[in-house]
Parts: C-alpha cells; sequence; structure tokens
C-alpha cells in the first residue's frame, strides 16, 4: 500500500471546471483555550466536489460554517468566488444534517423559501422551485408538511431548497447522517446525478470513508487537533459513480485503505499529544498548556 503524506495526492486527478474558487489561508479558531482550528488551508477548484473526513471534533463543521459566513474566524482569509467571506451571501447556500425545514411551510413553500428572502418574484420562484422539486423526486408532494414525510424525502426538500438558490459553493455537513443505508446510498445517488448536471462547487462533510470515496473529487483528511491535515487524496474513480458499481473495484479498496491508514495516523498524533499535556509538555508549536 502506497504511504499518504501529509497534503499529499494519489492517483490522477478528476478533470473539474475551473481554477480555484474557494481559498482558505491560515484560518484559526478557538473557543476560550479550547483551539479549533489552527493555521488551516484549503484550495478548491471551480466545479470540484470535495470530502472532508476526520474524527468528531476535529473542526470539519466549523469549516464550513466559517466558509458560509455564519461565525467569525479568529485569524486567517477565506475568498469565495474571487470576494473576502466577511458574512453569508448568494454564492454559498448550506445544507444541515437536521434539514432545517420550516413545518409550518409546505415541500414547495420550504423550497421557495431562499428565493423569497432573495426577493425574487413569485413566478421566479415557483418556476425554479418545481424543477428542483421534480429533478428530486418529490413531485406530488409540493402541499405535504415536513411532519408528513419520511427523514430522506425531508432531505430531498434541503437540497432542492439549496439548488434553487443555484449557489457557486455548496456547502454540505453530513446531510445523509440520519437516514438508514439504503436511503443513505439512494439520496447519494440522487445528489450525484444533480450535481453531474449543474457542476457546483461542493464542500461534503462526512464520517464515512466510503461516502467520502463515492461522491468527493477529493478527500481531505483532518486530524483530531486544530484542523491539521494528514492527508489530501485525489479519488482517481471513474464518473459518473451511480453507472458501475464502482465500490467494488479493487482501486476502491485501496483507497479506503490509504484513508483508514490516515485517520488512524491522526488519532495516534492525538492520543500522543494528549499524553505530552498531560505530563505538563507543550504543544506542537511549542507554546505552554
Amino acid at each position: 500500500m502506497a504511504e499518504v503524506k501529509p497534503g499529499s495526492q494519489t492517483g490522477g486527478p478528476t478533470p473539474v471546471g475551473g481554477g480555484p474558487i474557494l481559498l482558505i489561508s491560515e484560518l484559526a479558531l478557538a473557543y476560550g483555550d479550547l483551539t479549533v482550528l489552527g493555521g488551516f488551508d484549503l484550495s478548491v477548484n471551480e466545479g470540484e466536489f470535495v470530502c472532508l473526513l476526520g474524527p468528531s471534533g476535529c473542526g470539519k463543521t466549523s469549516v464550513l460554517r466559517l466558509v458560509a459566513g455564519l461565525i467569525e474566524p479568529g485569524g486567517g482569509k477565506i475568498h469565495a468566488a474571487g470576494r473576502l467571506v466577511t458574512g453569508p451571501g448568494t454564492d454559498r447556500a448550506m445544507v444541515f444534517q437536521n434539514y432545517g425545514l420550516l413545518p409550518w411551510r409546505t415541500v414547495l413553500g420550504n423550497v421557495e423559501f431562499g428565493l423569497e428572502i432573495q426577493g425574487e418574484s413569485r413566478d421566479e420562484r415557483r418556476q425554479k422551485s418545481v424543477q428542483q422539486i421534480q429533478r428530486l423526486g418529490l413531485a406530488g408532494f409540493e402541499r405535504h408538511y415536513p411532519s408528513e414525510l419520511s427523514g430522506g424525502m425531508q432531505q430531498r426538500v434541503g437540497l432542492a431548497r439549496a439548488f434553487t438558490k443555484n449557489p457557486k459553493i455548496l456547502l454540505m455537513d453530513e446531510p445523509f447522517a440520519a437516514v438508514d443505508m439504503q436511503t443513505r446510498e439512494y439520496l447519494q445517488d440522487e445528489l450525484l446525478k444533480v450535481w453531474e448536471q449543474v457542476r457546483t462547487t461542493v464542500i461534503f462533510v462526512t464520517h464515512s470513508i466510503d461516502e467520502a470515496l463515492y461522491l468527493g473529487d477529493r478527500v481531505l483528511v483532518m486530524g483530531a487537533r486544530g484542523g491539521e491535515t494528514q492527508a489530501d487524496v485525489t479519488v482517481d474513480l471513474p464518473r459518473p459513480r451511480y453507472a458501475t458499481d464502482v465500490k467494488a473495484s479493487a482501486r476502491f479498496g485501496e483507497l479506503r485503505g490509504q484513508l483508514r491508514e490516515a485517520l488512524h495516523s491522526g488519532e495516534g498524533h492525538a492520543r500522543a499529544s494528549h499524553r505530552r499535556e498531560s505530563a505538563g509538555g507543550t504543544d506542537d508549536d511549542g507554546s505552554a498548556k
């Protein structure tokens, strides 16, 4: 098995639409004495599908919230679509794990909501919303309320709402974690089918190695401490992934092994650092704890 070094890539690159659309440099975030991110860097090309993989608490979701402009960094800069991120913007949309639907609105009302906030006319937002509802297999459920839908259908409503805004960058925070495995695989395929058409840049957070490999052009493995990058792996699997049983391929197994090794390496580093701190040592950068 080939060694995966921090920041390295394996396999041939997957073609993407253009140059960098997201640039993150020296990003820092802390809550009191707890460092969540310390000097995190990331460059994402236009049309690229990048998955962030790592243990709980490593800062994956924090990266998404910072890019979305929902929270302010303690240091560093984020440029999205050529502009410095200072808050939320229409060029970015976020899909949450808990669906984020308004219970008093119908499926159509929820899908239209973002466009309504942006001030689009009723006819314009209705046309765009109906298109996404049909694309995501929700036709016939326009007048249903979230409480009348399964978890998988609720997440499809969230996806439809995000895609109606035609964002340049789509941020997805473990959107399929709360559904059963069969529904999860179905939603992965539906997401890829839409993405193949629109080629929106996607940053996707997951705890699943298989999900990251199945969806992504690249998988960034984050360590357990301070957002350290353990590996940046190019996924050289053919697209469309849903057209063949790509998970059964030898290459898929090889990449899975490389990501597992990178994850375990990060966990081992975190345990060693914790032991040093418990013994009164110093942090990786030499600062006293």
